[in-house]
């Protein structure tokens, strides 16, 4: 039996949809069949909760009078980026502050506008004709901006190494603290709730799949950065409005010696076309492998000290050099659910339609490490060009939108 996202969106809007969660599927298709159970299931809703380090906003201010066209500005002494337009930039989850430093991010940033927190605006310019201001400091709030775009190139990891450490200190890494000698491990990542590891072929996931990111609607837009699909590393570029989300399901977290981070909630309904999907989404943790890299190897190629399965890891201890060592989540499974229940009641209640995708996310990508090729000799300042004026007014594209 074979379905379309059409009629699944016909049974949304009706209230006739049967709905489960990725914890709940694989026990239908255990009892039923797969075949069985995607003709009694239409939708499988997905969830995680972890900290997404790529990821940020895009900010636009409004112009100020007299007008400036900022070219660096800071928020909270946070350094965003506005090689852009005037008064366009983008804030990263992990630039850290130029006064307090990494013990404020700007993941908090985004955090405290989300809770309506006045933000410290500060820009310089430096000057031109129709942009004379050349300095500026405002505070402003999230209600004040006229567009604030959740923007994350790297999100969703399909699956996520574990980590431990061999060597003789402890760690501070963006796995959380490891200690010494093997004596824990940490793990990312909600194994069986996760959004791709239900649809690892990417069969229903695509640019332009409707999502629930960070407490609201979102969209993909394409694949992620470092997106790896056929070493099981799949990732996505996702994007939403920051004024329609929540602080519970977008926080802002510090890893001690590493930085700040964002913990974005990330949901995905997977539908149910036909049977190859509900045998995809019957996925269990103990199917899920892990490698655990040491860290302690100052290397983009660290050693795998074992291997195990997230259910292992979710029981808290993983056998590691012939002994138990503690295993803990640097996510929550607990938020994990409530993404994935949450999704599932806007779908039940009507108020959430699956979107088909624009075009397919590639199955294959590239996670290659740096091509640290040594420069050749050339002369000095060889990538500047020389000037090219403007074209005429006449010949200028409708509507000149460069400038602003």
């Amino acid at each position: 039996m074979c379905k379309t996202v059409k009629e699944i969106n016909r049974r949304i809007l009706n209230r006739t949809v049967r709905v489960v969660t990725a914890e709940q599927m694989p026990a239908i298709v255990e009892e039923l069949g797969a075949e069985r159970a995607a003709a009694e299931v239409d939708v499988v809703t997905t969830g995680t909760f972890g900290a997404m380090c790529s990821s940020g906003v895009w900010l636009n201010f409004g112009h100020s009078d007299p007008p400036i066209r900022m070219t660096r500005v800071w928020l909270n002494d946070v350094e965003a980026y506005a090689g852009v337009a005037a008064v366009d930039a983008y804030l990263g989850a992990t630039q850290a502050s130029e006064t307090l430093g990494m013990e404020y991010a700007g993941a908090h940033v985004i955090e405290d506008l989300l809770l309506g927190r006045p933000v410290v605006l500060r820009a310089v310019s430096c000057g031109t004709d129709c942009y004379p201001r050349k300095q500026l400091l405002a505070e402003i709030t999230l209600a004040d901006l006229n567009q604030a775009l959740l923007s994350n190139p790297r999100n969703a990891y399909q699956r996520y190494n574990a980590a431990g450490n061999s060597g003789e200190r402890p760690l501070q890494t963006y796995m959380g603290k490891l200690l010494p000698g093997c004596g824990n491990v940490t793990f990312s990542g909600a194994g069986e709730l996760s959004p791709l590891i239900n649809d690892p072929d990417l069969e229903t996931v695509g640019m332009g799949t409707r999502i629930f990111l960070g407490g609201a609607v979102g969209y993909v837009t394409g694949a992620g950065t470092q997106h790896d699909p056929e070493n099981g590393f799949a990732t996505l570029m996702v994007q939403g409005d920051l004024k329609e989300m929540s602080q519970e399901f977008l926080r802002a977290a510090l890893f001690p010696g590493y930085g700040g981070t964002l913990y974005v909630g990330i949901g995905i309904p997977i539908p149910m076309l036909h049977a190859g999907m509900a045998r995809k989404t019957a996925v269990r943790d103990r199917d899920i492998d892990a490698s655990i890299i040491d860290y302690s190897v100052p290397s983009n190629r660290r050693p795998v000290l074992g291997r195990c399965n997230y259910e292992q890891l979710k029981s808290g201890s993983v056998r590691l050099r012939g002994r138990d060592v503690p295993a803990s989540p640097l996510g929550s499974y607990r938020k994990s659910r409530q993404v994935a229940a949450t999704l599932k009641q806007w779908i039940e209640q009507g108020s959430f339609t699956l979107s088909e995708p624009v075009t397919p996310i590639a199955r294959q990508g590239s996670a290659r490490a740096m091509a640290q090729k040594p420069p050749e000799p050339r002369p000095d300042l060889f990538y500047r060009r020389r000037a090219q004026p403007s074209p005429r007014p006449a010949e200028a594209i409708d509507g000149g939108e460069h400038g602003r």
